[in-house]
């Protein structure tokens, strides 16, 4: 694999990880702050989400440095990069999950872009990273989409 591959793989990677990590933030947040009678099944289901997001942040960052990049971890950096911005104030179910999915819908098109770009240069390490995240980000985009009917 060229170094400028590398270059540009590693930049589509940060990217990535600027919308996780904010993603991430929002539904942490939406775990605390969940009001409602779903509150016992969204509070559960908001952890399960942000720990799952938190594994694949590190992930990322690792498959960064592997491909000799320098992941961000600054958060500065990930709000001027990231699609997902940071939302406050939500608590009721139906606008943490429509965040929740608006989000899920922003990580699957990087995931896209990441794996088709990743395919063309042969880079299959980062195609199976991808095609993992798409396979279970659509599957809770799915599921995110069922909750509201």
């Amino acid at each position: 694999m060229k170094t400028t591959t590398n270059k540009e793989l590693s930049n589509e990677l940060n990217s990535l990880l600027a919308n996780l990590q904010v993603f991430y933030a929002n539904v942490r947040g939406f775990h605390w702050n969940i009001k409602g009678e779903k509150f016992f099944e969204l509070h559960v289901k908001f952890e399960e989400l942000y720990n799952n997001t938190l594994l694949k942040i590190d992930e990322v960052a690792e498959r960064i440095l592997t491909l000799s990049g320098t992941p961000n971890h600054r958060f500065s950096d990930y709000i001027k990069v990231s699609k997902i911005k940071e939302t406050s104030k939500l608590s009721s179910s139906n606008d943490t999950v429509k965040n929740v999915l608006d989000g899920l819908h922003l990580l699957i098109k990087e995931e896209k872009k990441i794996l088709r770009l990743a395919s063309k240069v042969e880079d299959e390490v980062t195609n199976s990273l991808m095609s993992d995240y798409l396979k279970e980000h659509e599957k809770m985009a799915w599921m995110y989409s069922s909750f509201l009917g």
